[in-house]
């Protein structure tokens, strides 16, 4: 998955304004207790994140 289509993901499900304050606050246990950016920063790949994302916050079957 590339970057773009991520944060694309990320906008459409949390909404624009609130994607980026959420990929840089919320810190979760799937991304070894890291944020959605530490996670990326360290070398994650970005469909590795998504599915984090997707299984903590109960993103629906059809946004995944």
């Amino acid at each position: 998955m590339r970057l773009t289509v991520f944060w694309q993901r990320m906008a459409d499900h949390f909404g624009s304004g609130y994607a980026d304050t959420f990929a840089r606050d919320h810190v979760m246990a799937g991304l070894g207790g890291r944020t959605v950016h530490e996670a990326l920063d360290a070398g994650w790949e970005a469909k590795d994140v998504w599915r984090v994302v997707c299984a903590t916050m109960d993103v629906p079957a059809a946004k995944r």
